[in-house]
């Protein structure tokens, strides 16, 4: 099973969130623990990955050698990418 560790900035962005986009997000990485590749889908021209929860994105990368999902960014779709 990874583990799920934030950068500060995704830790930020998390707490600014309503709390329960913030749970939701929260039960969909706890879901991707298990088996991450399942749930995350790789971004084009880039080595990170996303995860979807409603409208919300989770950016993240996937260390497997150390079994840790390294969440980036989190936020809304339409600002989440920029």
């Amino acid at each position: 099973m990874y583990d799920v560790l934030f950068t500060e900035k995704a830790e930020r962005q998390l707490r600014k969130l309503e709390k329960h986009v913030r749970e939701r997000i929260i039960s969909a990485l706890e879901r991707a623990r298990i088996r991450p590749e399942a749930h995350f889908q790789k971004l084009v021209g880039d080595k990170a990955y996303k995860l979807r929860a409603g409208d919300y994105r989770i950016i993240a990368d996937i260390l497997r050698d150390k079994l840790v999902i390294l969440v980036l960014k989190a936020g809304h779709r339409r600002n989440i990418y920029k």
